[in-house]
This record gives C-alpha cells, structure tokens and sequence, in this order.
C-alpha cells in the first residue's frame, strides 16, 4: 500500500485558499480514479482505491495545518508504512504558479504542514510541490495562504489538477519523471503543427520579380508614343 497525504485546513471557510491546493490535488485523483467515499479515520479523512496495480490509501488531515503530522503518524503506524511509502502533496511558495515539481527527503522549508510532520516521521518521504507564487514580502504570506485562488487563476490551477490525475498512477508506481511528462502534457502543452506551419509561410522568401522585356524603341518613337 501506498499513502498519499494532501496538505490543507479543514471547514468550507478555507477549503478554496492556496493553502489547501494539497486537498485539491487529492480530491480530483478520488473523482477521476473512481476511489471509494471519504470517510473519518486517524484524525483525518481517508479513501481507498488503486492505481494501477497499487492499492493506495488517500489522507487529508483534519487537524489544521501545524498537527498534520498527527494523523499522518497515525496511518502509517496503522498500515505498517514507512517513510518511503509516503507522498505529501503541498502548497509552495517558492514555486511559480501552476508549476510542479517533485521531491524526496529534504527540509521543510517553514512550511507548518510539512514541519508537523517532520517532527513526527522524519524527513525521508516524498513531496510533490505545487507553486503558488509569493506575495512578494514574508509579512504578506500568511494571508497570501490563507485567501482563495484568484477567478484569473482557475484556468491554471484546473489544468495542474488534471495533470496530476493523469500522472497519479505513475506517481504511485515510483514513475515520478513519467508523472511530471503528464503533468506537463497539461499545463505546457507542445504546439499545433498549424502554428509551426504558419510561421514557415511567413518566413518563406517571396518569388523573385519577373524580368522586364528590352525596350527597343528609339528616341525619337519614345517621345511620339508621349503624345498619342
């Protein structure tokens, strides 16, 4: 088995905030892969199901953010996991929006999620890091996180959240280069060939003007035609 936890703040209150894009990424893997209902277990929500040939459980803490690491402590011991069976999926400032990136071990950088849960199991597990851009000086961070994502954003956010959907089961199998191939597919998707054609019209030199025929008149025929 395989643990997925989503990083966020419980109650409709904060439930569109930046803080809580890890909720996001959770409950659209549970929609799309067909996961079973949530339900409360381990000071958290929790929901079954598989990718691909992973049996996985899906973990949103209940607890607010600075406890995460409460219920996370308590599934693994529960499930006999390790670290290294454990993906957290969290909000990063240090990334620009939209963009996504992948992590094993490491520090937490003062992110109160990741800090919990750090003093509960250690720092050996994996992350999956999801910008959401910085406000631009640290005493606006608090309620930078804590505001819902922008109407401009949504057309980002949905295609990261479709991204890593479609990335879950290699995310799950320890694919995280063919996870991070699907998220791109949808967040940077190559160009049409019509575009590429477009441009090798424009850049195309034009035909060389058609020679002009010798005139051959004379003078004196030139200045008669003047006048006819």
């Amino acid at each position: 088995m395989k643990l997925f936890v989503g990083l966020g703040n419980p109650g409709p209150k904060y439930a569109g905030n930046r803080h809580n894009i890890g909720f996001m990424a959770l409950d659209r893997i549970a929609a799309d892969h067909g996961f079973g209902p949530w339900r409360k277990a381990f000071k958290a929500e929790v929901s079954e199901g598989r990718l691909g040939s992973e049996k996985m459980l899906l973990l949103k803490p209940m607890t607010f953010m600075n406890l995460s690491g409460e219920a996370v402590r308590a599934a693994l011991d529960f499930y006999k996991l390790t670290p290294a069976d454990l993906v957290v999926f969290h909000d990063e400032l240090d990334l620009a929006p939209g963009k996504c990136r992948v992590k094993q071990g490491g520090g937490h950088a003062g992110h109160n999620g990741l800090r919990s849960i750090h003093a509960h199991i250690g720092e050996a597990y994996g992350r999956v890091r999801l910008g959401i851009g910085h406000p631009g000086h640290k005493d606006a961070v608090a309620a930078y996180v804590l505001h819902d994502f922008a109407k401009a954003d949504q057309d980002w956010l949905d295609d990261l959240l479709r991204g890593i959907s479609d990335g879950a089961t290699s995310l799950a199998a320890g694919d995280s280069a063919k996870f991070m191939n699907a998220v791109a597919l949808r967040t940077a998707p190559p160009r049409s060939s019509g575009s590429t054609e477009k441009k090798e019209a424009v850049e195309k030199p034009a035909k060389p003007a058609e020679p002009q025929a010798e005139d051959t008149r004379s003078p004196m025929q030139k200045l008669l035609d003047k006048f006819k």
